[in-house]
Order: C-alpha cells, then structure tokens, then sequence
C-alpha cells in the first residue's frame, strides 16, 4: 500500500467512526490515530474528526441539562420549540451528512485535509 492509499484509508477511518455506535469506540478510532501516525494530513483529519465528536455530544449534553430543569410548565415547550429542535436537528446533519461529505472529500483530494464548518474548533 502506497503513502496516498494510506493517507485515504486513515483520514477516511476517522470521518467515518462517528458512525460506530459505542462513543468510545468512535471517539478512540480518530484519537489512536493521531498518535499512531506522524503524517500531517492524516492528523489533521484525526483533529477535525475529534472536533466533531466534541461538539456533537457537547450540544447533545447542553440540551439535554437544559431539559432537565424546567421551570414553569409553559417554559419546557418553548425550550422545545425554538432550542431544542433546531439544535437536534443540527446534531442529526452534522453527525449523519457531514461524514460522508468528509470520506467524500478525502477520497477525492486525499493531499487536503477535511475541515468541518459550522462547528467550534478545540484543536486547531
């Protein structure tokens, strides 16, 4: 296996571990291989993949605290109608299209990393 089917095969693992179902599994794919590796694109990938993971159940952990505190009984409906859905709804594109769209783009420009918008970067 060449340097560039290397490159493909690591950065398109580490989009494409959101979709495993145990979190630390999908969240040790990408971190092991930022550590395993020392190609800088392939880490680059790993980050924005970690990235992802981070803000994905952050926002996931934000509405569900918020939830939990409801004040009035009219309160939790509003929360629900202009927070919450919107915010799921978020969650659901980012973690199902936003993938894809990433494997997509390694495979395509395999010398680039994928860097996901509309999310906050902890690891630059």
């Amino acid at each position: 296996m060449n340097a560039e089917d290397k490159r493909r095969l690591l950065s398109a693992l580490c989009h494409g571990s959101i979709f495993f179902s145990s979190l630390l599994v999908s969240v040790g794919i990408p971190f092991a291989i930022f550590f395993a590796t020392e190609d800088s694109v392939v880490r680059s990938n790993a980050k924005a993949a970690l990235n992802l993971h981070i803000n994905i159940y952050g926002f996931l952990f934000f509405i569900l605290a918020l939830a939990a505190i409801p004040v009035f009984w009219i309160l939790p409906l509003i929360f629900y109608a202009l927070i919450a859905i919107p915010v799921l709804l978020w969650v659901c594109f980012m973690s199902f299209i936003m993938p894809i769209i990433g494997i997509a783009s390694v495979f395509n420009n395999p010398s680039k990393a994928y860097r996901y918008p509309c999310i906050f970067h902890f690891f630059k």
